[in-house]
């Protein structure tokens, strides 16, 4: 009788506006899955191959390949991990509100982050790799180059994978800068340097900001405009909680779809970026015949390249006038980059290394004609360059007028052409990574951001000012080559319409997350320090 009345008995009804979160992947999504996946390495190592055959030349033995291959599982692997850890935030809103199935919504958002990593700009991707110590970069082949990616992706992953196991809404923004800032930390003690030496700290300070302002500008945006929109659009139906499960009206359904669109779009041209700027370096130290210059320049490049060189030249030689240069020019602007004050030797040393430049893309015809053997040392050269004046158009004692600051400018923006470019197959790679990243592993954050930040349930309008503002911080950061956290901003956003609302805050939630944005830069750098040495010792 007992097990008969269990039988006949319904289940209780999940509380009121709750979405059902536990729905199995359909085994059709699960194999079209794995067969994108498999689609997407074969793709990979097919184009590596055809590169590496039109350069001309390129390892001559299995070890570089099967390195290269690791490395870029473990970069894609991060974009992966990224995908689920930070998308979660974007379907959070749809989900709880209904305007979208959960498995629908997944699916959805992970394409649109598959189309934003392919329209994205690159500017992200070499913002970060900037923050990196400029003679791990230059020697990105070497032992030293594979300890430094292999380190920093490790341990990015490794705190983006604890985080999301306690399901607290993390930035992988955050985790992967303090991941740099550790190696580079690392590097300059193993050098015998001032731990500080080892950091471009302007360039950390300006990324910095920018993901410690971003959060705040979520929640307090976000809090205005929701009373905007209460004083403006006077529709009550857009400010209620759902009932049971039904789906919202259809044009607030419509709304939420689209703002859930735009983050997702907005988070792969801003977060895709970050995994990329690391694989053209894994790529270079490999294949530096192949990736390390841009072997598809417009018609009239190379006389562009020498005109803009020359006149920077004789910009920054006016300003070492009477000062000569007696050897090699290069440890002397090295040495620029590193300490960012400027010598005797800064400025005729840097206007030698121009020339010189200048006189092998004269020499060769182009940038794309340069001989295999010299691929790598030219383009230690102009990155070196390219870094040099980017320091000095931003020093203040360089005393360099605004014409000085525009023709310099010029010539950097050809070096940056020629050295600082992403072929469009790791592009897509990315946004393979990233997109099916977004469709597993959501459960976690999205439980957090959707229950566990208000006491109360999301109603419409919180959920569309929430991501209105994220998808707007997240462009406008974009625009600017800087990278913001999708997980703060959209959580802060989430927080600050329940202030707004006047629904009350879970703050042990609140703490939590607080609590892991203090802690993730010195987690993330304590472990990619040590992982660094480990891996020093290693190789």
């Amino acid at each position: 009788m007992t097990a008969a009345t269990d039988i006949a008995t319904p289940q209780a009804a999940p509380a009121a506006g709750k979405p059902h979160l536990d729905h199995p992947m359909d085994i059709r999504l699960a194999l079209g899955i794995l067969a994108v996946l498999a689609g997407g390495l074969f793709y990979m190592a097919y184009s590596i191959s055809r590169d590496i055959a039109e350069s001309g030349g390129g390892p001559t033995t299995i070890l570089p390949f099967v390195l290269l291959g690791v490395a870029l599982l473990i970069a894609l692997g991060f974009e992966f991990v990224n995908g689920f850890h930070d998308t979660a935030n974007a379907v959070a809103t749809v989900i709880y509100t209904h305007a979208l199935p959960a498995q629908f919504a997944v699916v959805w958002s992970g394409c649109w982050n598959l189309i934003g990593v392919l329209a994205s700009s690159g500017a992200v991707a070499f913002g970060i790799v900037s923050l990196l110590p400029v003679e791990l970069i230059m020697q990105v082949g070497s032992s030293a180059g594979y300890a430094m990616v292999f380190a920093l992706l490790i341990a990015a992953i490794i705190w983006n994978l604890g985080t999301w196991l306690f399901g607290i809404p993390a930035s992988s923004s955050h985790t992967l800068i303090g991941s740099i800032v550790g190696v580079g930390v690392t590097n300059a003690l193993l050098r015998g340097q001032d731990g500080t030496a080892g950091v471009d700290w302007d360039q950390v300070t300006k990324i910095g900001e920018a993901l410690l302002f971003s959060p705040l500008f979520g929640f307090a945006l976000s809090a205005l405009l929701l009373l905007l929109m209460k004083a403006i659009v006077r529709v009550p139906a857009l400010y209620k909680a759902p009932e049971g499960r039904n789906p919202p009206p259809t044009w607030i359904r419509g709304l939420l779809i689209l703002t859930c669109t735009l983050v997702s779009f907005f988070h792969g041209s801003n977060d895709g970026q970050k995994g990329m700027g690391l694989i053209m370096l894994i790529l270079i130290g490999v294949a530096p015949t192949a990736y390390a210059l841009n072997h598809a320049p417009p018609a009239g490049h190379a006389e562009s390249f020498i005109a803009a060189a020359q006149a920077a030249s004789k910009v920054v030689a006016a300003h070492g006038a009477g000062y000569d240069v007696i050897g090699d020019p290069r440890p002397a602007v090295t040495e620029y980059v590193h300490a960012h004050k400027i010598s005797e030797g800064t400025y005729p040393s840097l206007a030698v290394l121009v020339r010189q430049i200048s006189d092998q893309v004269k020499d060769y015809g182009s940038v794309a004609r340069t001989p295999l053997d010299k691929v790598q040392n030219v383009r230690n050269d102009m990155y070196l360059a390219s870094e040099a004046l980017r320091v000095l158009s931003k020093d203040k004692e360089s005393e360099l007028t605004a014409d000085d600051k525009k023709e310099i400018g010029e010539f950097k923006k050809q070096l940056d052409f020629s050295t600082k470019f992403i072929p469009i197959w790791v592009k897509i790679c990315v946004a393979i990574a990233l997109g099916l990243g977004t469709m597993v592993g959501w459960k976690r954050i999205v439980v957090t951001v959707g229950e566990k930040i208000g006491k109360t349930h999301l109603t419409y309008g919180q959920g569309a000012a929430a991501e209105l503002v994220a998808a707007a911080t997240i462009g406008a950061a974009d625009g600017f080559g800087l990278p913001v956290s999708t997980t703060h901003v959209l959580s802060s956003g989430v927080a600050g319409t329940m202030v707004a609302n006047g629904s009350g805050m879970q703050w042990s939630t609140v703490g939590s997350i607080a609590l892991a944005w203090v802690l993730t830069l010195p987690a993330a750098m304590l472990l990619s320090g040590t992982l660094f040495f480990i891996f020093r010792q290693i190789f």
